[in-house]
């Protein structure tokens, strides 16, 4: 079959992807996902999200190579393999990031149409926000933006203590400033979690433009010369190939640069040890891997007010009847951003996620009583890691060299020991004392930075941010350039995580959202306005054509 685009992966990109440009029924549009369809329940019910963390049908359970500065320890990493990607499994926090981090995205790709002054409007495009429209927020879009409809009574404790210790109260962490504490708003519409799949995808399925193909695992783009023609791909045993006018990469920081390496795209030296013909040697392929690192600080609860022990068939009952109750809670219901004594510049760099339960490993190792759990990840870590390949073969994974805590001046490990500072001290607030038993992790005798060092390095995991493995720029490492299409090869772009230059400061689901639709403006020459103003300045603005 001959499509005009191609689209690997129904993840939060692919998913816009696949709504924005199959809205012109002029071009036919081929949606692949490796997974299956996003029908299990415990998906669209918000608090499902514990129950997901296992189910191997619709997680990638990716796990890390030995981790040299945590231990040796490989740690694991959860993926969407389902319509939707990982929007499907996530907590559905809706962060944005500040300001400087677009403008730094700007500078590395020397356009200013990813500088915070343009990609606020795309977001508020994007969104359908329950508040309504302001001067940072949009109604009407794709993408239900709500608050919590069931709030559990320690996580008001906590941002009462957090209040308690000095830090602001903040009603909104997308508005003026993201420092302080409070709510967090959600990824949901009336009480039900709206996925990627849900708000784009549902809205496109019915078009006979649009073919969408589950169960299918991308094997390699096929190049002609220079310029990339279509796509084989395995579908339920058999191997079938797509035509297509542009093959847009969405699989993530993890699945796409692979399919770049398997189709020759990549480390010369890399491919060839794997006995792959090598197309295009573009070293920066898979490297500038970069992740939030978290760490928890846990405490038992003198009372069973959290989400330890409930009754599932309550729950479940109540949200499928009424919407409401525990079952349209994310978990994470509230947290915040903190400025630390170690940032550089005017921009918070730690992150804080509050849960109402016991939270270790994940949530896979269950932890006997009751309790709470305050995640801290530190925001913009130094430590760089990198992608390899581990076999030729599509259906092996890649390996992840993550290389946390791994740069050479300690950033990294103080945020993290400075993460666990703060995080003791606001559980340690008045608010908590109706609350407050026994410290779980680190543990009472866990004082000194030594040993909360030697915490930090047993205890730590990721908190599912990866980006950066086809990072944009113009520099000889980077991959994309400004408008996403793959440096050296016509007919290839990739639109997804991967190609941001650096992390944003807060969850990563928003962005990737936002890219898409920025490819989406860039791919149907969407006429834009657009200003040369940094988030501290002023510029003249310009109307420009966003064309491919």
């Amino acid at each position: 079959m001959t499509y005009d685009y191609v689209i690997v992966g129904a993840g939060s990109a692919g998913c816009v992807l696949a709504e924005r440009l199959s809205a012109d029924p002029s071009k036919r549009v081929l949606l692949l996902e490796a997974g299956g369809s996003d029908w299990h329940p415990f998906i669209h019910m918000p608090a499902g999200l514990a129950k997901l963390a296992t189910n191997r049908r619709i997680n990638w359970n990716y796990t890390t190579e030995p981790e040299p500065h945590l231990g040796g320890r490989r740690l694991w990493w959860p993926r969407g393999k389902v319509l939707g990607g990982s929007s499907s499994i996530n907590a559905m926090c809706y962060v944005r990031g500040v300001p400087g981090d677009y403008d730094a995205w700007a500078e590395a790709t020397g356009d200013v149409r990813w500088g915070w002054a343009n990609v606020l409007e795309v977001f508020r495009r994007a969104e359908d926000n329950e508040r309504g429209a302001d001067a940072w927020h949009g109604s009407g879009g794709p993408l239900g933006v709500a608050d919590l409809r069931h709030r559990n009574e320690l996580s008001q404790a906590f941002i009462d203590a957090a209040a308690a210790a000095g830090h602001a109260r903040n009603d909104d962490f997308n508005a003026a400033t993201q420092d302080g504490f409070g709510w967090y708003q959600v990824t949901q519409r009336n009480g039900a979690r709206c996925s990627a799949s849900a708000a784009y995808l549902s809205r496109a399925r019915g078009r006979a433009n649009l073919t969408v193909h589950t169960h299918a695992i991308a094997q390699r783009v096929l190049l002609s010369g220079a310029r990339a023609v279509g796509l084989d791909y395995r579908q339920r045993g058999r191997l079938r190939r797509a035509e297509a006018g542009e093959v847009i990469l969405c699989g993530g920081a993890l699945n796409s640069p692979q399919l770049l390496m398997l189709s020759g795209i990549g480390p010369a030296d890399e491919l060839r040890t794997h006995g792959i013909d090598v197309r295009l040697d573009r070293p920066g392929v898979g490297g500038n891997l970069q992740d939030h690192l978290d760490i928890c600080t846990l405490s038992r609860s003198s009372r069973a007010v959290g989400y330890d022990h409930t009754n599932d068939v309550r729950v479940a009952l109540e949200f499928l009847l009424h919407r409401r109750g525990i079952g349209t809670s994310n978990i994470a219901e509230c947290g915040g951003f903190v400025r630390s004594q170690f940032a550089p510049d005017d921009r918070c760099d730690l992150q804080f996620h509050f849960v109402p339960a016991l939270l270790d490993d994940h949530g896979r190792n269950r932890l006997p009583g009751d309790g709470f759990t305050v995640h801290a990840c530190a925001l913009r870590p130094k430590s760089r890691g990198r992608l390899r390949l581990a076999s030729a073969d599509p259906s092996q994974p890649v390996a992840i060299h993550a290389n946390y805590l791994g740069d050479a001046e300690g950033h990294d490990l103080r945020m993290m020991i400075e993460g666990v500072r703060l995080s003791r001290e606001i559980f340690a607030q008045a608010p908590f004392d109706a609350y407050r038993a026994d410290e779980i992790f680190p543990g009472a005798d866990v004082r000194d930075d030594r040993a909360v060092e030697a915490f930090v390095r047993r205890k730590a995991e990721t908190i599912y941010h990866p980006i950066g493995t086809c990072r944009m720029g113009i520099d000889d490492d980077a991959v994309v350039d400004a408008e996403l299409r793959v440096h050296g090869v016509a007919g290839l772009r990739v639109v997804d995580a991967s190609i941001m230059p650096e992390l944003p400061g807060g969850n990563t689901n928003a962005p990737t959202m936002m890219i898409a639709e920025r490819a989406a403006s860039l791919m149907l020459g969407r006429a834009e306005t657009v200003t040369s103003a940094r988030a501290k300045g002023s510029g003249a603005v310009r109307e420009v054509a966003c064309v491919a």
